[in-house]
């Protein structure tokens, strides 16, 4: 039997490696190393109500109540939110996001995500609205997004 011996030091700074690595990954928030950016829409419904138009930065949306659905894709599935946007003079005055989380992890994210929707969106033309991140989940964002872009076509007077 030969048998060799690894230097302490090497095993010690292996293990930082891979320590290292977890951390990286933690910070990932389930984002795969490569995001996926593209996003498919799936949208739905029409404004609940509608009265004046507005001019906004790249056209005029009619005040309402308006929802679309969006959909992102995760490392595990393809995910999908609803988005409920209430628009005045083209500024968001209320959002809602339902999720229906297919993994474990998802729920995670569409929580947080949800939860911290409004400070990022309520009070912003609807025309400025991208947004990347929200409470550590991106890839709930995207389907934001879309859904943003579908509502934006329902509301344009």
């Amino acid at each position: 039997m030969i048998r060799t011996t690894v230097p302490t030091s090497v095993r010690k700074g292996s293990a930082l490696v891979g320590i290292a690595g977890l951390f990286v990954l933690a910070g990932c928030s389930g984002t795969p190393a490569a995001e996926d950016t593209s996003n498919s829409g799936d949208s739905s419904a029409a404004p609940s109500s509608s009265s004046t138009g507005s001019d906004s930065a790249s056209g005029t949306y009619a005040d309402g109540t308006y929802t679309a659905d969006g959909s992102y894709q995760t490392p595990e599935t393809v995910e999908k939110i609803s988005v409920t946007l209430t628009l005045a003079d083209g500024v968001v005055t209320d959002v809602e996001v339902t999720g229906d989380p297919q993994a474990r992890e998802t729920e995670q994210y569409q929580g947080a995500f949800i939860d911290g929707i409004a400070a990022e969106v309520e009070g912003k033309s609807i025309d400025e609205l991208n947004v990347s991140r929200v409470a550590g989940s991106s890839l709930t964002s995207g389907g934001f997004n879309d859904a943003v872009e579908s509502i934006k076509e329902q509301a344009s007077a």
